[in-house]
């Protein structure tokens, strides 16, 4: 809350104003000199200094002004405090007489909150050097508070490091200090304290292979709290719900943050001393190379929590302009839904996808972008599809999820073991269903193929936008027309949509004509409801908790094939498919929508107009 200047304070020039928080700071713009008042800020010499001021307005003697001086050589410190410490003068009294001798507003701190913004325009280490804050931003002006406005040498330093013009506030000094220990401490102190939380013993690591002593690994790491940092990190993820970690370097930050429900939310800060010691941290958890600065590198870590929970985590490094980028996706098999009918499927798509997977050959496909669930979708089917009668073989690339009952390949191409070269071992290995992680090119798409008609059941993954278009991109690559009609049961496209959180979603207002672009039928468009969570704990404020998955569920009956054999394009495709009932990425979204399920912004988000 800001404080008006005193009342023995000259009026400053009219209409000259700059809003800071909901209130307004006042700004002189130039009054004339009188003996007892001075020039504001800007036309001041630099060597005019606050001891000068108060000596000259009789605030102090010159004794006290020495015995200060004195002080702040042995112990440090700076004047206004140390004068107020030895009681020569009250913070209140100092703060006044700064406002009235520069014209300028004080404000109290205690009642102001710092948007993180303004935090990001100057550094830790400049504002605690020059003792600022910036407490708003008005157009092309940067407002900060000071305790000594007599420091221009500071004011010249922000305005080339932000390229703002600055305006100043004065506020006492252990204001001034207390918001920068809050503020640009605040991430380490969050550190420390989290790090209280987490006992040691929580987290234990698991060698990839009985060779690796892990204790010795464990002597060769960074310090203790390098160390307990990294596992709560992971764990800290786990617990609430991240598909992936981000840890990332840049220039003036070391930032941590994790993707929950498909969104990348920013958790923590870590101080920047310790970037390098926890990357390496994570390498040596790894067994990467802690040596390797220049090249990308992947590895794997498992851990174990508590007693029983084992969370395995796949990390990529990758050589950035300021060090190293470290990406570890989360494989938590005890949160991984497997249930066919909990995944999002409507009763008619489930129904096809059941009839599909459960023919005793064929092709299944599965197709959308990277992260948008199609290994959870073919890992449900497999293990409705794990009965000791039947062999299974996966081919991967990487090996997600370890699955009891099914003979996994991780792919590896340095060595020669693509897709397709493990595609013809499995010929040769007494297969029933075959499951390969991406068709990539015409050589796995071949070999798929010609398994899909010689009697057994193949799943894979392609990306493409719909279902439609998988067929096209078969062809593109090279398979024949004919190849393709006879050997693909089912293709299914699919996208992750974000949930609404169950706890503070409300019904919102949505124009007709919104609804109506969007396609929601003209007879559901006056009494639908549509849902939208405003935020709250339980979902961290995003108004968002979960996913559900939007399918595009597309049998591939006669009627299609002939279409393929016709040489129907994509758009076509797609056209006769919904004229044969299938409902489409956007349709599957519109019913979630009408559900309560999600949101208009998920379903612009993931579906396209049909």
């Amino acid at each position: 809350m800001l404080e008006s200047p005193p009342d023995f304070c000259a009026l400053p020039a009219p209409g000259s104003v700059t809003s800071v928080g909901m209130n307004m700071v006042v700004k002189n713009n130039g009054r004339k000199d009188s003996d007892n008042e001075l020039q504001p800020p800007k036309a001041r010499s630099a060597s005019s200094g606050l001891g000068e001021l108060l000596l000259r307005e009789s605030v102090i003697s010159l004794d006290q002004l020495d015995d200060a001086k004195k002080q702040i050589t042995k112990h440090g410190g700076k004047l206004g405090n140390t004068l107020a410490n030895l009681g020569y003068v009250s913070e209140a009294q100092m703060v006044s007489f700064l406002s009235k001798q520069y014209g300028i507003p004080s404000v109290n701190l205690d009642e102001i909150v710092v948007p993180e913004e303004l935090l990001r325009l100057i550094p830790k280490d400049v504002a605690v050097k020059h003792g600022i804050m910036p407490i708003n931003k008005e157009g092309s002006s940067l407002i900060v508070a000071v305790s000594d406005p007599s420091n221009l040498y500071a004011m010249d330093d922000v305005k080339f490091l932000t390229g703002y013009s600055v305006e100043m506030v004065v506020a006492p000094e252990s204001q001034l200090n207390k918001a920068l220990d809050r503020y640009y401490a605040e991430d380490e102190a969050a550190i420390d304290d989290l790090l209280e939380t987490l006992p040691d013993e929580d987290v234990d690591l698991l060698a990839q292979d009985d060779g690796i002593d892990i204790e010795e690994l464990e002597r060769d790491s960074h310090e203790e709290a390098v160390v307990r940092l990294v596992n709560l990190i992971l764990v800290d993820a786990i617990r609430r719900g991240a598909s992936d970690i981000h840890i990332e370097p840049y220039e003036r930050e070391f930032r941590v943050r994790y993707r929950i429900d498909g969104a990348l939310y920013e958790m923590i800060k870590p101080p920047m001393r310790l970037r390098n010691a926890i990357t390496s941290r994570l390498k040596i958890m790894a067994e990467l190379d802690i040596a390797e600065r220049r090249l990308p590198q992947d590895g794997r870590i498992k851990l174990v929590l508590g007693r029983q929970k084992e969370v395995d985590f796949r990390v990529s490094v990758l050589p950035v302009l300021f060090g190293e980028k470290v990406v570890l996706r989360i494989l938590d098999k005890s949160s991984l839904q497997l249930d066919m009918t909990k995944l999002g499927f409507l009763e008619e798509q489930l129904k096809h996808f059941k009839h599909a997977i459960h023919q005793p050959w064929g092709m299944v496909l599965v197709t959308g972008p990277t992260g948008s669930g199609k290994t959870t979708s073919l890992y449900s089917a497999l293990i409705e599809l794990n009965t000791t009668s039947d062999n299974i073989s996966t081919a991967e690339d990487p090996v997600e999820y370890n699955m009891a009952g099914l003979n996994q390949v991780q792919i590896h191409e340095a060595v020669g073991l693509n897709f397709a070269a493990a595609l013809r071992s499995f010929l040769r290995q007494d297969p029933d269903i075959i499951m390969v992680g991406e068709i990539r090119d015409f050589e796995t798409a071949e070999i798929a193929v010609k398994a899909a008609l010689t009697g057994h059941l193949v799943l894979s993954t392609l990306h493409t936008n719909d279902a439609p278009s998988t067929v096209n991109r078969l062809l593109n690559m090279g398979v024949e027309p004919f190849l393709v009609t006879s050997s693909v049961n089912l293709i299914m496209a699919q996208r992750l949509a974000r949930r609404n959180c169950s706890e503070c979603k409300v019904v919102i207002d949505v124009p007709k004509e919104k609804l109506k672009e969007l396609g929601v039928p003209e007879d559901r468009i006056d009494t639908v409801q549509i849902y939208r969570g405003p935020g709250c704990k339980v979902c961290n404020n995003t108004g968002y908790k979960g996913r559900t998955a939007l399918y595009e569920v597309m049998p591939f009956g006669d009627e299609l094939r002939e279409a393929v054999l016709q040489g129907y394009s994509a758009m076509e495709l797609k056209k006769e498919a919904m004229r044969l009932g299938m409902m489409t990425l956007r349709g599957s979204g519109l019913v979630r929508l009408m559900e309560g399920v999600t949101s208009v912004e998920e379903v612009v988000r993931n579906t396209r107009a049909d």
